[in-house]
Formats: C-alpha cells, sequence, structure tokens
C-alpha cells in the first residue's frame, strides 16, 4: 500500500506526517533530513498510517518533503509530445538528455516564487521526482525488479526555467538553479515493491491561472526510470534524499522552430542578433510572470497514488 507522507510547519519546527484525505497523523520520530527518514522512519510512518490523523492539512503549512542539500539531477525531452516540441524526432534518438539543478533552488509545494527582474521568460515544467533511497558510488544496473531497492518515493516538482538565460547563454544549471525555481512536493508517496506498476500510468496536469498549459502520462516517457538511473550511474553518485527530475510533457511556453528556419538564423544572424530576435519575439508569449498562480497535480486514476496540488504564486522581488 502506499503512504503518503508530508513534511510540514507546526510549532515553529517541521514535522513529519501521514496524510490521509484532509488528515495528517504525525510522526513521533524526529528527522531532520530525508535521508533519516528513509533510513530510519518505516516504523514510526507505518505506526502513524494506522492512526486517524489529528492535524487538518489545511491549518499547515506544507513543507518540500526534500531537504537540503541534495542532488537535483533532471532528464530533458523525455515525453514523446515534448522532445517534437523541442525540435527532435523521438523515433531517432538514441540518447537520454541529462541536466542538473543546485539545491538552492528547492522550495515549497505552495511557497511564493520570485521572477528575478531580469528575467523575462520564465517558464513552466511539471515533472514526476524520483526520491532516491540507495547510496550508489560505481556503475549499477537498476531493472524493473530491483528498482525498489533505489527509489524510495515519488513527489511533484516543477523545473521552473529562465529560458533567457538558460538558451542565450547556454546556461542549463544557471537558468535553472534561481532561488525557488524548484518547487517540490506536497505528498511523498512511499512506494512498496508491488506499487513500482503504479508509475507506468500516471497523469500529470499543470494549469496557470485556471488554465491548462499541460497534461501528460508518464506512459508517454521515452526513458523509463530504471534505465534512466542505470544509465546516471556510469557518472554520477547518488545518495539517499536526491532527486532526478523525469521530464516534463508538451505544452512549455518556449517552443524550437522547425530545423530549416534554425538553420537560416543561424546562417544569416550574428549570434548575438540571433538571440536578441529569440528573446523580442518570445516577449509576446505566455511566459510567467508576478501575480500568476501555477498549479500542477500527479495522480492515478484510481486514486492511490495521489501526489497532491502545487500551489505557487509568482511574485516580483522585493526591493
Amino acid at each position: 500500500m502506499v503512504v503518503h507522507l508530508v513534511r510540514y510547519e507546526h510549532n515553529a519546527g517541521a514535522s513529519w506526517g501521514v496524510l490521509t484525505g484532509d488528515r495528517i497523523s504525525p510522526l513521533r520520530g524526529e528527522y531532520p533530513a530525508t535521508a533519516d527518514l528513509i533510513e530510519h522512519g518505516r516504523s514510526d510512518w507505518t505506526a502513524a498510517a494506522a492512526q486517524p490523523g489529528d492535524v487538518r492539512a489545511g491549518d499547515v503549512e506544507m513543507l518540500s518533503p526534500v531537504t537540503t542539500p541534495c542532488r537535483v539531477m533532471c532528464q530533458g525531452a523525455n515525453y514523446r509530445q515534448h522532445a517534437i516540441e523541442s525540435g527532435m524526432d523521438p523515433d531517432n534518438r538514441d540518447f537520454n538528455l541529462f541536466f542538473d539543478k543546485t539545491d538552492a533552488a528547492v522550495t515549497g509545494p505552495c511557497a511564493p516564487v520570485t521572477r528575478p527582474a531580469h528575467v523575462t521568460l520564465l517558464d513552466y515544467e511539471i515533472e514526476l521526482a524520483l526520491v532516491l533511497r540507495a547510496t550508489v558510488d560505481a556503475p549499477t544496473t537498476v531493472t524493473r525488479e530491483n528498482l525498489h531497492e533505489y527509489v524510495f518515493g515519488v513527489t511533484i516538482a516543477n523545473d521552473l526555467s529562465a529560458r533567457d538565460v538558460q538558451l542565450p547563454q547556454g546556461q542549463f544549471l544557471k537558468g535553472k538553479s534561481y532561488r525557488g525555481f524548484c518547487p517540490l512536493g506536497p505528498v511523498l508517496a512511499v512506494l512498496e515493491p508491488e506499487d513500482f506498476g503504479l508509475l507506468d500510468d500516471l497523469e500529470l496536469r499543470l494549469e496557470v491561472n485556471g488554465s491548462l498549459r499541460q497534461s501528460d502520462n508518464t506512459a508517454n516517457l521515452l526513458y523509463k526510470p530504471a534505465e534512466t538511473l542505470t544509465e546516471l550511474s556510469e557518472f554520477c553518485n547518488s545518495s539517499p534524499g536526491d532527486v532526478l527530475l523525469t521530464g516534463t510533457p508538451h505544452g512549455i511556453v518556449a517552443g524550437s522552430p522547425p530545423p530549416l528556419i534554425r538553420r537560416l538564423a543561424t546562417a544569416l544572424l550574428p549570434e548575438d542578433k540571433l538571440w536578441a530576435a529569440f528573446v523580442k519575439i518570445n516577449q509576446r508569449k505566455p511566459y510567467l510572470k508576478p501575480g500568476d498562480l501555477v498549479t500542477g497535480s500527479i495522480r492515478n486514476t484510481a486514486g492511490t497514488l495521489d501526489l497532491g496540488t502545487q500551489r505557487n504564486p509568482i511574485v516580483a522581488p522585493t526591493r
């Protein structure tokens, strides 16, 4: 059975609990880091799951269920339609695209996100995030059968991206790592070995001000978690509590022009002029701005795996 854990602000401190419906059953132990919970909390959350909750979820502030410091690793163009809108052929692509974010970006599922003053092309990317359970420091073969040994659970991530930094400057890390650019939570769903099949049929939805922008199903992932973690282990260590964002569906604001247009533009314009034109054209599109509310949810149809809903307002910098 999937256990839905949450981390929340309570009595001026962070607490963990099991969420059932709109009630939280608090855990008795103290777990300063997500890794502590993964390694020592099983009996505690099992006991809490069997008790009626006495804390109303609406009365507390939900926090990121992934604590920092941690690694935040990411996959790009990992859904079929998103690969197409990114100018790629999903049926003729023999590479998995990896990058990362700094953990300075990690924030709560309902925290305000500040759009930096110099950013005008702020984009959203809802993603299923895997929260890892094992220490991996050598090439490792991960399969569907042993995936539970490496993945503790799943949560929602929003890989917010400053496209006017990421693309013109070639700065994936910088453009995706401003503070607040990685809301996580609210729910961290703990998966038992028999639950991992649920990851193949999860619905992702992201809305801006109530208008649907992204919608897809994890059935359309190009690279599945087991093969991704196998490849990742070839060049990256991981520890309990680290996170892998598995890619975003189609529907982001940024798009890629057809290959012919890209080649012509590259041939005819100096690079600085090319990117200046890109930014100017993209400023007409519905990128995120202060006052917008971004909501995201991931769940299966049966409701047995429900990661809750993120609600992040976009705000201007304070002066």
